[in-house]
């Protein structure tokens, strides 16, 4: 083959790569690769990506175990989530590892890292017995006040007209930028009809998961990426106290408003919510792993 075929079949081959890296097509492992998948095949983004899905090992019953008391008449949100919107939303982030990753335990142990964030922000628990039991209790602020949470100095979202940006959803949304922001990412007007996430459960899971799998700034890990081990920390990560592992995830979704503030009860309280969800869905205290806490850790962000 001569230098100029060469050349050209390269680029192709570049360009074909390229393009199913951006679609996240799954590929098969090439022959005498490492492959953490039990079906032989990957999806785009990890080579410890596995092409199952969350239903696999998470069921219905594991759903209505985890909140068992969603749909009590004393629930504000009675009726509202189920595990049908769940399971919806997360096939559309499976590609891109979301409980796909790292194998079966990894999957479960992902799974309820993530629900356990959704059901301590949107719990009850607060005012009941048995807090971990009031998942779900919630999909919008109770009692907004009349702050509409509207940023005008924000020209790429500015806020419509008698729109109001309180809080909505599994893990709850506010203000007018991180509406427009998650919007965008879900490929949903929500800047216009924020009321989507308290009409529609499959939505309002979507929008949570795409916050779990979406970095807050440039070269920072997601939530996902710190848990399942695809962040790898920086000197001035360790110096800092941030490590992979639970901890780290609610440095990334609450930074110092729970962290590095020692063991105070919202942090507390998310991560009991995480150790209750892994028991009921089988695993054992000593593959809880490491790093389930952010007492000391420094913020990625400082609310500074």
């Amino acid at each position: 083959m001569g230098r100029a075929h060469a050349a050209a079949f390269l680029l192709l081959a570049l360009l074909a790569a390229a393009a199913a890296a951006v679609e996240g097509r799954r590929r098969p492992e090439p022959e005498g690769g490492e492959n953490a998948c039990a079906k032989g095949w990957k999806c785009s983004g990890s080579r410890f990506c596995c092409d199952g899905t969350i239903t696999d090992y998470f069921k219905a019953h594991h759903f209505e175990e985890l909140f068992p008391r969603r749909n009590d008449s004393i629930a504000h949100a009675a009726g509202f989530w189920s595990y049908q919107a769940f399971i919806a939303a997360a096939a559309l982030f499976e590609p891109r590892g979301f409980g796909t990753t790292g194998g079966e335990q990894m999957g479960v142990k992902e799974v309820a890292a993530f629900l356990g964030h959704v059901g301590s922000r949107t719990s009850c628990g607060h005012i009941y017995p048995n807090p971990v039991a009031w998942g779900l209790c919630y999909n919008r602020e109770m009692s907004p006040d009349q702050n509409y949470f509207c940023d005008d100095s924000n020209e790429l979202y500015r806020c419509v007209e008698g729109v109001r940006y309180y809080g909505r959803g599994a893990l709850p949304v506010y203000w007018n930028y991180n509406y427009g922001i998650i919007g965008k990412g879900i490929k949903q007007d929500l800047l216009s009809h924020p009321e989507l996430l308290e009409q529609n459960a499959t939505i309002a899971f979507e929008a949570a998961i795409w916050r779990w799998m979406t970095p807050v700034k440039r070269r920072q890990p997601s939530a996902h990426d710190v848990f399942v081990g695809n962040w790898k920390p920086t000197k001035s990560d360790t110096l800092s106290k941030r490590y992979p592992g639970f901890g780290a995830t609610m440095n990334i979704m609450y930074g110092d408003r729970i962290c590095g503030r020692g063991f105070v009860g919202e942090m507390n309280f998310t991560l009991s919510h995480y150790q209750h969800y892994l028991d009921l869905m089988g695993v054992g205290r000593e593959h809880y792993g490491d790093n389930l806490d952010c007492a000391d850790q420094v913020a990625f962000n400082p609310s500074s």
